[in-house]
């Protein structure tokens, strides 16, 4: 099959996607297929290919913050291709994607990333109404089929009402190297020495509210921690390095939490013994898995979909009113304990998640369509 993949940006800054998407079209390259990556950057464009996989990015125009592209819509425009698949909602890329589909009589799939949990959803709600009609419209109805990465998202698509074929495909994830893990180490602990023979608790996503970034300090800083220091890096979204290291000068606590800028920087999972995700919603939490591959156990809020972490002691997903005192007793476990979790969850995740079966069962997916919904 010759298979497009439409993303608005690959930048880091935008989080998960920028790492999934291009290991979902490398995977189905892999496998002998014919994949193009499309996507947008402020920048100039480029193009390269490798194997069966050609990564084109383009010109991003205005307002930015749609993801316009004149070269984007023009190669769409142009392209031959058996399935499109777009990834993400309510930017300007997915109309081209839709026009494409139309002039091709190709298959449209579309990835939510996210975007159809009820927190997202309701979200600044009116821009999504905009975008539904004016940025890309009719395309979700025209949609031939979504790909959802776990099965609470394909709830969420089939609870806003859409009944076209839903496929169910994971990301996947891959064990770092013990040079890496040991090079990563070294690097945070060099930039905050404050590490050094302390436990750390680790959050490591967006900077945003959708995270309970402000909520979960305020956790931290609600009972004593023993000698446990809390690291906080992200990608600055909605809010600043700035703004959050106010927060924490405000509460006198710079000598057990810091936060930082992790542009640019290695992941910084084995510094940590404990992973903190209070989210509102995921629609899987790559950073979730990446810090179990890494060997580091999670404690998770149960709107993210790792349910499965509280089996077999791999580690703790609860509701957010049950927070507080999950975190009391992972901080209180030994750190042999704390060590054979994450032990327990690396097999686990390692197991069940790769590249290549999410892969194929998108590939099967594809095949399997009917064909246009409308």
């Amino acid at each position: 099959m010759r298979l497009v993949h439409i993303v608005p940006s690959l930048e880091a800054r935008h989080g998960g996607p920028s790492n999934s998407v291009p290991s979902l079209a490398a995977a189905c390259a892999e496998l002998g297929h014919e994949v193009e990556l499309l996507t947008t950057a402020p920048s100039a464009g480029s193009t390269h290919t490798t194997g069966h996989l050609t990564v084109s990015t383009y010109p991003r125009g205005r307002p930015e913050r749609f993801c316009p592209s004149a070269g984007l819509h023009a190669a769409l425009a142009q392209v031959s291709a058996d399935v499109l698949h777009h990834h993400s909602l309510w930017l300007r890329p997915l109309h081209y994607a839709h026009q494409a589909s139309r002039r091709l009589h190709a298959k449209l799939v579309i990835s939510p990333r996210g975007m159809m949990s009820p927190w997202a959803w309701d979200h600044h709600r009116r821009r999504k109404q905009f975008a539904s009609t004016f940025l890309h419209p009719g395309a979700l109805a025209a949609a031939h089929g979504w790909h959802a990465t776990s099965a609470e998202e394909a709830d969420d698509i089939r609870r806003l009402g859409f009944r076209q074929p839903v496929c169910v495909a994971p990301n996947g994830v891959r064990q770092p190297s013990a040079d890496q893990l040991l090079a990563a180490r070294a690097a945070w602990l060099e930039q905050c020495p404050a590490l050094r023979n302390r436990p750390v608790a680790l959050f490591y996503s967006r900077l945003h509210r959708k995270k309970r970034l402000r909520e979960l300090l305020q956790v931290w800083l609600a009972a004593p921690r023993g000698d446990w220091f809390l690291l906080l890096v992200g990608l600055p979204e909605e809010y600043t390095v700035a703004e959050v290291q106010g927060w924490i000068a405000a509460a006198g606590a710079t000598d057990r939490v810091a936060v930082f800028d992790g542009t640019d920087q290695p992941a910084p999972y084995a510094a940590a013994s404990l992973f903190l995700l209070p989210s509102h919603s995921e629609n899987f939490g790559l950073v979730i898995a990446e810090a179990m591959a890494a060997g580091v156990p999670a404690l998770v809020t149960d709107t993210t979909p790792w349910t499965a972490l509280n089996a077999e002691g791999r580690g703790w997903c609860v509701p957010w009113a049950q927070f507080n005192r999950a975190l009391q007793t992972a901080l209180a476990e030994p750190a042999t304990g704390l060590t054979e979790r994450g032990r327990r969850a690396r097999a686990w995740v390692l197991q069940e998640f790769s590249w290549e079966k999410s892969a194929r069962d998108l590939l099967d997916f594809y095949q399997q369509l009917p064909g246009s919904p409308s």
